[in-house]
């Protein structure tokens, strides 16, 4: 996945860090799969159905990251499957 953005010329980070805090303190730390154009964070899964758990997982990295938007992609065994999430709900227009 990384190199097919990386031939779009898209910057990506791999197995980026995010540390996580409590009261100002750093007390673990977690590693996104993908970090894209520092600003998209990308969680990739092959599991047979993606769970709440994983959609749970991709929001708290948004909110410890203060990133918006990420995408959970599961490589599953009927196909490729996508969610995107959002840090903040979106406007509806």
């Amino acid at each position: 996945m990384a190199l097919e953005l990386r031939k779009q010329n898209m910057a990506v980070k791999e197995e980026q860090s995010l540390k996580v805090y409590y009261e100002e303190a750093v007390v673990g730390e977690f590693f996104v799969d993908l970090f894209v154009e520092n600003e998209i964070i990308v969680e990739l899964k092959s599991v047979e159905n993606l769970s709440k758990a994983h959609e749970i997982q991709l929001v708290n990295y948004l909110n410890g990251m203060k990133k918006n938007i990420g995408l959970l992609i599961n490589f599953g065994p009927t196909g490729v499957e996508v969610k995107r999430k959002y840090r903040k709900p979106q406007e509806s227009n």
